[in-house]
């Protein structure tokens, strides 16, 4: 890491007092179904010091209803409105109203336990050096029911900008918190869609430690309504997005030029028909390294995120993967790396499903015997971790 960190000395805890120790930024467009049960695990929390800064999207549901509501019933809500405007629209207008030390985050339809707040300030308080941390979650339905699965934390410290695909510093958004000096540092988030929060964990590592708690702080609702979940499309702008936030990473501690994330580029990354051709655009302001690896990088990463989707990739990306991995050497698919695993269950994914064009498209035999052969060799091993 480079640059100064953050030494502050976190008050202490304090359950009583007039300002906030903890501002949460809560975003929601439509979440009357959640939205209520979400605020209110809050509300619970072993730490009263806090307010709950809802951003409403524009929602067009009972939304602003139900929040007039919470906010009459307890001062601490507090609910900020603006014209529809998107996730990272929403989060920054959040920011500008943060006067507290710290800054947690939480998402309209998940649930933190009691002690979620507590846990997080009293690690702040023991490493002045940390600017963020997160930590694990228990899974939930649509119903709020409990799926058995939970969320395997990654070690921030193994992350790498020039790995295939990237090893992201990655921290679980809807339970973060972070040092609110921290977030004016990096001056909060930019449209990097669908990865804004990677590329926020790139940047604030620059400037202090990354932790993850091994145990859950909360529940986290899976439905298909989710950015990630939402189509293939979505998919691919973020395969795309999160390479490029690394790449971003890799130029700042090189000491190049950063790349620029300007919000109108989206339009164009929606009326893409296909993963190659938002690579294309992506590597407008790129260098030949650079759209090599983001060629790479994006296959992969597509492949990884399809495998925990409802969306499959189609025949045209299947085709764009097999002539990339074609080209890959051994040592880039590697014994257990995620480009070797994310091929091999595609392949397995595909033919269960009975997709065979797309099987079609994506089988090579010469990529899937080094594949298979490397698994071979490392049999009984761990898989890679797949972010949730």
């Amino acid at each position: 890491m480079t640059g100064c960190r953050p030494q502050t000395k976190v008050p202490r805890m304090q359950v009583s007092g007039s300002s906030p120790l903890v501002d949460v930024l809560l975003p929601v467009y439509n979440g009357a179904a959640t939205i209520a049960e979400s605020v209110e695990s809050l509300l619970r929390q072993t730490v009263s010091r806090l307010r709950i800064l809802v951003v409403d999207d524009g929602s067009k549901d009972a939304t602003p209803q139900i929040l007039a509501e919470l906010s009459r019933q307890d001062p601490r809500v507090v609910v900020i409105t603006q014209p529809n405007g998107g996730i990272v629209e929403a989060l920054n207008h959040g920011l500008s109203h943060v006067t507290a030390p710290f800054v947690a985050r939480q998402d309209a339809d998940d649930i933190s336990f009691p002690d979620r707040i507590q846990r997080q300030l009293e690690a702040f308080e023991a490493d002045p050096g940390l600017v963020a941390i997160s930590g694990s979650c228990l899974h939930i339905d649509t119903d709020g029911h409990e799926t058995g699965t939970h969320y395997t934390i990654p070690d921030t410290d193994a992350a790498d900008d020039h790995s295939l695909p990237a090893n992201e510093p990655y921290l679980l958004h809807p339970f973060l918190m972070v040092r609110s000096e921290a977030f004016a540092a990096v001056k909060g988030y930019r449209y990097v869609f669908h990865s804004e929060d990677t590329d926020l964990y790139w940047r604030l590592r620059e400037i202090g430690r990354l932790k993850n708690f091994p145990v859950a702080l909360g529940k986290m609702r899976l439905h298909a309504g989710s950015i990630s979940n939402a189509s293939l499309q979505n998919g691919r702008i973020m395969a795309v997005q999160s390479q490029l936030a690394a790449i971003s990473a890799r130029r700042r501690a090189e000491g190049r030029e950063d790349l620029a994330f300007p919000r109108a580029t989206l339009a164009d990354y929606r009326a893409a028909s296909s993963l190659e051709a938002m690579i294309a655009i992506a590597g407008r302001h790129l260098d030949d390294a650079e759209r090599d690896y983001l060629r790479k990088a994006a296959a992969v990463k597509l492949l990884e995120l399809a495998s925990g989707r409802i969306y499959e990739i189609d025949d045209v990306d299947c085709a764009f993967v097999r002539t990339v991995y074609a080209s890959l050497p051994s040592a880039q698919i590697g014994r257990r790396s995620i480009a070797n695993w994310a091929y091999r269950t595609t392949v397995t994914r595909l033919l269960n499903q009975r997709r065979f064009s797309e099987l079609r498209a994506l089988l090579d035999f010469g990529v899937l015997a080094r594949a298979l052969r490397l698994r071979l060799m490392t049999a009984g091993r761990s898989t890679p971790e797949k972010r949730a």
